[in-house]
């Protein structure tokens, strides 16, 4: 009788773990309930970045930075109230994080053909995916049927996403943290081929670190004085030849000791990555293929299925 009761606990704890993990995301998910939705996204998306060429890699970083912290659930998007304390005001996003007036524009737009059908979350991963095809990079098929998150975490975000002062180990540590390979790592900071940083996140490589271009260093500290509070919010591009074309320019500026950030330029700096950083160098399909991958698996990290969370119909709070 115990035998049976444990085998039938087994098979039932058994069914119950493959009917978690079979409900997760599909490319098709929307395929009925929202046909409009991929044309949407991508007008609305193309719509942003034909007025800000920039706003691509914003949009791509919300992206991370919702799925970094406690997965990909739309939980960098909630404004924070008088009762609740929200992921914008983390340290990683205070003043950097943006595009979420845009993400409204997407999300309205998708009412508009399919009123609460689609989550904030999948909005975000569509969005990311469309950036990069914009501004000329990979495409690749976006997994969805995430749901939104009914809370955050300030502190999760203040933890979990890796600060421009990262060693190579913390790096790889951050990102095996979330189920993500040291090869998705260098891959997906490839998405730092397009975009700005603002001087406070890499006043201290330009100005201390000996890994870096002496030319290159002078041309940055031009814009990005020395004194902390002075400039602070002053931009850089995070690939100096073409930061709002998608290619594989990154890598090539880190092997010649020109990546803006201390995080970027760990990457290529004697260690493990070096041969990755390298190959990508001079091998942008290679680089394509990895970065889609990598993107697809970041947008697996611990998605809301089924009935847990909600489908917000407001992306900045909860219905």
């Amino acid at each position: 009788m115990a035998g049976s009761f444990l085998a039938y606990s087994t098979l039932a704890l058994l069914v119950l773990f493959v009917g978690s993990s079979s409900a997760q995301l599909s490319t098709t998910f929307y395929s009925k309930s929202c046909p409009k939705l991929l044309l949407t996204v991508k007008s609305s998306v193309q719509s942003a970045i034909s007025k800000e060429r920039r706003m691509g890699a914003s949009l791509l970083r919300l992206h991370f930075h919702d799925c970094f912290v406690n997965g990909c659930d739309g939980s960098v998007l909630l404004d924070d109230t008088s009762s609740f304390t929200g992921e914008k005001t983390a340290v990683p996003n205070r003043n950097s994080a943006r595009g979420f007036d845009v993400v409204d524009d997407i999300k309205s737009a998708v009412e508009k053909v399919c009123p609460g059908v689609v989550s904030c979350a999948d909005i975000l991963a569509i969005a990311a995916r469309d950036s990069v095809v914009v501004l000329e990079g990979p495409t690749w098929a976006v997994k969805l049927g995430r749901r939104d998150a009914r809370t955050a975490s300030r502190s999760a975000a203040n933890n979990d996403i890796p600060p421009p002062t990262s060693s190579l180990s913390n790096l790889i540590s951050k990102f095996s943290a979330q189920g993500l390979s040291a090869k998705d790592m260098v891959a997906l900071s490839g998405s730092h081929t397009i975009g700005q940083a603002r001087c406070t996140n890499f006043r201290a490589h330009i100005y201390n670190d000996s890994n870096i271009e002496s030319s290159f260093a002078t041309s940055r500290k031009s814009n990005c004085p020395r004194a902390s509070g002075s400039g602070d919010n002053n931009l850089g591009p995070l690939d100096l030849q073409t930061p709002t074309g998608f290619d594989n320019n990154y890598y090539k500026n880190l092997v010649n000791k020109k990546g803006l950030l201390h995080s970027d330029q760990e990457l290529f700096n004697g260690g493990s990555t070096d041969s990755q950083v390298r190959s990508y160098s001079s091998n942008p399909s290679s680089f394509s293929s990895d970065f889609a991958a990598a993107m697809i698996k970041m947008g697996d990290i611990k998605p809301l299925t089924g009935s847990n969370g909600e489908i917000r119909k407001n992306c900045r709070r909860l219905n």
